[in-house]
């Protein structure tokens, strides 16, 4: 969408939702901030405000169903979201010894794709009467094809791929945007707790300048860096068994 002027970001508190903030803070922006932890979003919130941006936070958790529906709600009555990004989410790896592997698993799920849907569905249906709106999932580069690595992480992210390919047709036809946000490794707390290999490693103001880029020119798969883009499609397309060996070397590649 061009020239949006009320956008929602879930996970603003850090990482590329963090960036992406500051990115479209200026005068005459309403900016809706969701993020877990309460004095980095008032220090975002604040950061934003001192470029002009009005911005309104909330630390309701994507993964509380009905509260953060509330609050969406309202928002969005008192000031029509323009652009939705769904961009809260967690990652855990592959597990270390001694930790609850079930536990992460459930808790990656339950952010990244139920807070996913927590975020997008209930705009739907308001953007849709209004006849315009973007939503924009963050899925990411192991969203096209599961990696050892982190098999919750992959599975979460396929689930965001897969809901964004069906929506983006789907809504079209009453005037929305869907775009589906591919990172490769960008330097975030989040890839702060891998412990494996993570080649291209990109910064996040330029990831964010790629995703803004993709944004305004309605790209449905906005996917970076290039190589880590190109290397994960020459996997997907080898037979199984090598791109098993491929990707299972990540797991033998420690920082």
């Amino acid at each position: 969408m061009k020239n949006p002027k009320t956008i929602l970001i879930t996970g603003a508190s850090s990482g590329i939702g963090r960036e992406l903030a500051l990115s479209y803070a200026a005068a005459g922006i309403l900016l809706l901030l969701t993020g877990r932890d309460e004095k980095r979003l008032a220090d975002i919130a604040a950061e934003c405000a001192a470029r002009g941006a009005a911005v309104k936070t909330t630390n309701i958790p994507v993964t509380a169903r009905a509260e953060f529906a509330a609050q969406l709600a309202e928002w969005d009555n008192a000031t029509p979201i323009d652009v939705a990004v769904a961009n809260a989410g967690i990652s855990g790896g592959h597990g270390k010894a001694g930790d609850d592997v079930e536990t992460l698993l459930r808790n990656i799920i339950a952010t990244n794709i139920d807070g996913m849907f927590n975020t997008v569905n209930p705009l739907i249906d308001r953007m849709r009467a209004r006849k315009s709106g973007q939503i924009v999932l963050m899925s990411s580069i192991a969203g096209f094809r599961g990696l050892p690595s982190a098999p919750a992480y992959s599975t979460a992210k396929n689930a965001v791929r897969a809901y964004g390919e069906a929506l983006r047709p789907l809504l079209a036809r009453d005037n929305l945007e869907v775009n589906v946000v591919f990172p490769g490794f960008v330097r975030t707390p989040l890839t702060d707790a891998n412990d494996f290999a993570m080649p291209f490693m990109m910064e996040p103001a330029k990831a964010v300048r790629i995703i803004r880029d993709g944004l305004q020119k309605n790209r449905a798969v906005i996917a970076f860096p290039w190589q880590m883009r190109a290397m994960i499609m020459v996997i997907t397309a080898l037979p199984r068994f090598m791109g098993d060996a491929i990707t299972a070397r990540a797991l033998k590649k420690k920082r």
